[in-house]
């Protein structure tokens, strides 16, 4: 695709992508669910997980929203340094989640944090959420995450003192059983650990992109084994699987800092790419 793309074109492609991501989950996170529906033993969560993936299908055979909370719209976008849009793309973004939210449609979710003052369109101030990268090509890669408030609002960070690596296990832990059935399990966790105050939280929403099939590493299989193993499960009724996959992003930090980021996701990890451009 070139990257003389128009506007028009390319705010159309954006609102069916938005589309997509409320309607069809990824088949990696489709299958995670198969799998844990097909190992549960405790009735109760089997027949919970037998329900989302009821609705999964219903969503996607009439194209509706898998779920009534669609989310603020977070996206990630990788602008290749050759890519040449000719019009302002963060702009573009917004009409294209304005257009969504009409024709899908999607629920006005975006308030003012103090007068609550719905915008009507999804947008407002620093709404949508757009995280740029920079990498090298004539690409554009556009991911859209829409994140619903029941798991966003029981994720947590903490500022760790530089010798409390040990105690980030416990911390992850601590924060599930918190959350408890209130972010619609069974989860995804994104742990972002090091960089800033801010880049740690960055990075644990970034690492709930990475696919659930994704082979995890000692760290993240041995926190998922310790969050399975406290039986919350489905929906916070029990059962064997209470999380389907822990991915972890780290960056350097301060030699005087540990910053420790848990982004919750509910069981509609929803998210869709899309690619502009030229390949190299």
């Amino acid at each position: 695709m070139s990257s003389k793309i128009s506007r028009e074109n390319f705010i159309r492609s954006v609102a069916d992508l938005l589309r997509k991501a409320e309607i069809e989950l990824p088949d990696d996170v489709v299958d995670a669910l198969r799998k844990a529906e097909a190992r549960e033993e405790n009735e109760v969560a089997k027949s919970q997980l037998r329900a989302i993936l009821k609705n999964i299908e219903i969503a996607k055979n009439h194209g509706v929203p898998m779920c009534q909370d669609t989310g603020i719209m977070i996206f990630f976008a990788e602008l290749g340094t050759e890519f040449q849009p000719g019009f302002d793309l963060e702009a573009a973004i917004r009409n294209a989640v304005t257009l969504a939210t009409m024709e899908i449609p999607l629920r006005p979710n975006a308030v003012d944090p103090l007068t609550r003052k719905n915008s009507g369109d999804n947008t407002g101030a620093g709404i949508p959420d757009i995280h740029w990268k920079f990498v090298p090509g004539k690409q554009l890669k556009v991911t859209v995450a829409p994140k619903g408030a029941g798991s966003e609002n029981m994720s947590a960070l903490r500022m760790f003192n530089p010798t409390e690596a040990g105690s980030i296990k416990n911390f992850v832990l601590e924060t599930v059983i918190n959350a408890g059935g209130m972010p619609c399990p069974p989860l995804t966790l994104g742990l972002g650990i090091g960089g800033s105050f801010d880049k740690a939280a960055r990075l644990a929403k970034e690492a709930l992109l990475e696919p659930l099939d994704t082979p995890m590493n000692e760290f993240e299989k041995g926190i998922l084994d310790a969050v399975n193993s406290l039986g919350i499960g489905c929906m916070g009724l029990g059962g064997s699987t209470t999380a389907l996959a822990v991915h972890v992003k780290t960056a350097h930090c301060h030699t005087a800092s540990l910053p420790v980021a848990v982004n919750i996701q509910c069981w509609a990890n929803r998210h869709a790419s899309i690619v502009f451009g030229e390949e190299k």
